[in-house]
């Protein structure tokens, strides 16, 4: 049996997870600090100052990296219509985005007038690099998590557009950074908790000749130098307004018509909970084969944190709604040409202490509605 937060209901397995005296972990003691130590009023007045020090002064006022999520979609409105900003919308496309996405991105778009970059690197590259981090890490994003915070800051430094505003920080998930220090978006923060501990470089070495360093461009972070010679910001708007998921998913839907969608392994009522992959129920699974909690565990303790759910109601949807196994196996095996027995050989050997994984006890999730209009070129 896992120890649990007694507050919330995360895991001692989450990475950098501790437990005070009480028995509570270390990003509840930090939402402590949200809710009754930082001055919001003085945080907007900061954030405030920072604009002002780049507005107007470019050809855009900032970059906002964006998925179409919720996260990103509600940072982009916000800048948009709250502080009147110009910006470069960028999204690197990590091969998966589902059709009630791109929908949701082309409506968004198109209701804010702003500029949109859509960048998707090589997709045979993609798996490759796919597979490797699967046998290195038992994580198969790496392209998706290098990507999305490299490929934006190489357009700051190539368009020379200094100040980048990204979505939520850190600190509202992990205990990478707290909210009582300044969390800035940079290749510490990159190398801290984004690549895994692995670099582009690392990538070329590993995969033997099969991708070249031209090949792993986009996922490589701007040399300091170059960000230095721009004064760049890298920054969450998050860590200058309190974060809060369901009221701003409720403006996004109201102001953009923005639309949720099933996703699996995920609970009814958080429909809008990382619609923008195909893979990601597939991601959580892995989540819950290496580390024993999935999903419903991280959506229960925020909405424990935020008094939303009382903590044995969070103990309910956790031994409710965790432990499928999604029917997207099929389409990731496939995609990676690999058979089940082989994942769970690669996976066993990621298996975080205590977790110990047990196949026969997986129930069979239910297909989306959408798994059949998926692409699926190999």
């Amino acid at each position: 049996m896992l120890q649990r937060c007694t507050k919330c209901v995360m895991p001692e397995t989450q990475e950098t997870t501790t437990f005070d005296q009480r028995g509570v972990c270390n990003v509840c003691v930090n939402h402590e600090v949200k809710q009754e130590n930082v001055n919001w009023d003085k945080k907007r007045q900061e954030f405030n100052e920072i604009l002002d020090n780049y507005k107007g002064k470019y050809d855009y006022d900032c970059i906002v990296p964006f998925s179409g999520g919720k996260d990103s979609t509600f940072t982009l409105w916000y800048l948009v219509k709250k502080c009147n900003l110009k910006p470069l919308v960028i999204l690197f496309d990590h091969g998966f985005l589902r059709p009630t996405v791109k929908e949701n991105n082309e409506r968004t778009i198109k209701k804010l007038g702003v500029d949109f970059l859509h960048f998707r690197p090589n997709w045979q590259v993609v798996k490759k690099l796919m597979m490797e981090a699967l046998k290195r890490k038992g994580d198969f994003c790496w392209h998706c998590h290098t990507g999305i915070f490299c490929y934006p800051m190489q357009m700051a430094v190539k368009l020379n557009i200094p100040l980048v505003i990204w979505g939520e920080p850190s600190s509202e998930y992990t205990s990478y950074y707290g909210y009582d220090e300044a969390e800035e978006v940079d290749e510490r923060r990159f190398n801290r908790l984004v690549n895994l501990g692995i670099n582009a470089e690392d990538m070329v070495g590993f995969l033997d000749g099969t991708v070249t360093e031209r090949d792993m461009k986009p996922f490589m972070y701007p040399k300091l130098r170059d960000l230095k010679a721009i004064k760049y910001r890298s920054i969450c708007l998050g860590s200058f307004i309190p974060w809060d998921v369901k009221k701003q998913v409720k403006i996004i839907q109201e102001e953009l018509g923005w639309q949720g969608e099933k996703v699996e392994g995920v609970p009814p009522g958080y429909e809008y909970e990382k619609i923008e992959c195909q893979m990601q129920g597939m991601r959580d699974y892995l989540k819950f084969v290496k580390r024993g909690w999935a999903r419903p565990s991280h959506l229960a303790s925020l909405d424990i944190r935020n008094d939303r759910m009382s903590r044995e109601q969070g103990i309910e949807m956790v031994e409710k709604y965790e432990g499928y196994k999604p029917a997207s196996i099929d389409v990731f095996l496939d995609t990676l040409d690999l058979k089940e027995e082989e994942l769970m050989d690669i996976m066993k050997k990621h298996e975080v202490s205590p977790w110990k994984f047990d196949l026969s006890k997986m129930r069979p999730g239910e297909k989306l509605a959408d798994q059949d209009k998926w692409d699926k070129t190999k």
